[in-house]
């Protein structure tokens, strides 16, 4: 008994605290409704043109990523590995909130100097939730 009210309490405290979204993972169709909610529909056509451009720094979302990026790559400073950044390739990926925009935050300092807004984020997941 006394196991079951504190995994209530905890689990109640979670909410209360806005974490619920740490401990449910999320789907892609789950956080391009959460990036649509702040700007608009999204386009895949305008997210698949975003991810190739140049936005006025040296690399695009292709630079490391690739175009398809349905398969693995590597970092073109680092060597390192990129799993693939498509959902349908990679069922990982887009599933936490909290590590999605980590990785837009830091990508999108890379590549256009700023964080996306909420319309890129979303033009550029509906296109990736396109590629096979």
């Amino acid at each position: 008994m006394n196991k079951e009210l504190t995994v209530i309490r905890i689990c109640l405290l979670a909410t209360s605290l806005g974490l619920s979204g740490l401990v449910n993972a999320a789907t892609p169709q789950d956080l391009l409704k959460t990036y649509e909610s702040q700007s608009g529909k999204a386009s895949p056509a305008r997210g698949e043109q975003f991810f190739n451009a140049k936005h006025g720094k040296e690399w695009s979302c292709a630079s490391c990523h690739e175009n398809p990026p349905n398969h693995d790559t590597k970092h073109i400073v680092t060597g390192k590995v990129i799993k693939p950044l498509s959902p349908n390739a990679n069922p990982a990926r887009f599933t936490d909130e909290a590590k999605a925009d980590k990785w837009f935050k830091r990508n999108c300092n890379d590549v256009l100097g700023r964080d996306c807004t909420a319309q890129e984020k979303a033009d550029v997941l509906a296109w990736l939730m396109t590629i096979k």
